[in-house]
């Protein structure tokens, strides 16, 4: 069982961090499933914590946050969008996988709900987990991974490495 975190300083840096990671290795012809972020420009008006998420390995594209108006200060999950990308995740897991990848273990994960079950299935498959965890979250997430994941350190070299190491063992 492989079982990776990559927890990066900086407002959106892991999101892009595994974004990039996710572009290589589809170029590489590796089978991903999960989700990762679509790596949008900041548009004027447009909130930080918006998120549109792409279901790998090739869509469809789900904007997972609402807005609640621009001096809004609650959560912008939107839950049922994210019950969405869960049920496209899930679908696809029959699907030969060489690496299951979440942009972001969250706070419905951290209440044993949205893709806790996709992550311990890829896990019962053997297939090797990437998962990036913001500061608010770590405690939790390490809680759910049981002290089983391994820290990758917030390069873009180290994930590509373990990724590219944790699929051939699995395979």
């Amino acid at each position: 069982m492989k079982i990776a975190v990559v927890s990066a300083e900086g407002r959106g840096e892991t999101d892009r961090l595994i974004s990039e990671a996710v572009a290589v290795l589809q170029v590489e012809n590796l089978r991903l499933a999960g989700i990762s972020k679509v790596q949008q420009p900041d548009v004027p008006g447009q909130h930080h914590c918006d998120m549109v998420v792409q279901v790998l390995p090739d869509g469809p594209d789900i904007r997972i946050t609402q807005s609640l108006g621009k001096e809004a200060q609650g959560c912008r999950l939107d839950p049922t969008a994210l019950t969405s990308a869960v049920a496209e995740v899930e679908a696809r897991a029959d699907l030969e996988t060489d690496l299951f990848v979440l942009n972001k273990f969250g706070p419905e994960e951290a209440a044993g709900r949205g893709f806790c079950a996709a992550i311990g299935g890829a896990l019962e498959r053997n297939v090797p987990v990437l998962v990036g965890v913001g500061r608010g979250s770590r405690d939790d997430f390490d809680s759910f991974a049981g002290g089983l994941a391994e820290l990758v350190p917030a390069n873009s070299e180290a994930i590509l490495n373990w990724c590219r190491t944790a699929c051939l063992k699995a395979s």
